[in-house]
């Protein structure tokens, strides 16, 4: 069963998020702000991290640099609403996709999945 770490502080998005992979089969953590994420990649791998970019305590950017510069390498897929947030920029900051708010279940498991199909080569 593959592990998800869902890095987000809206409860409804939480709730949206974690209720449609569990029932696709996938096991799911969530923090609710960068430091708990942190704290949890310490604890546990896991195969796929969906982050906020706008997390309170550290945000988004703060956990991946730290995770990068952790040697850290589970994929990482940005899930925001920030404007300022750009593809170009994400990539650059080693995240591998960047879902934008408000989105499709489907368009998330599609991004999950395609993570997972790079990880298994």
């Amino acid at each position: 069963m593959y592990k998800i770490l869902i890095a987000e502080d809206e409860p409804r998005v939480i709730a949206f998020v974690e209720k449609g992979l569990r029932k696709q089969g996938f096991s799911t953590t969530v923090a609710s702000n960068g430091a708990q994420a942190l704290q949890a990649v310490q604890l546990e791998s896991y195969d796929v991290i969906l982050l906020d970019l706008g997390l309170p305590v550290q945000d988004g950017w703060t956990v991946l640099k730290t995770l990068r510069e952790q040697a850290n390498e589970c994929p990482v897929i940005v899930v925001t609403a920030l404007a300022e947030a750009s593809r170009q920029d994400v990539l650059a900051a080693g995240a591998q996709d960047l879902v934008s708010k408000p989105f499709q279940f489907q368009q998330l498991l599609a991004a999950v999945q395609t993570q997972l199909k790079q990880v298994r080569r």
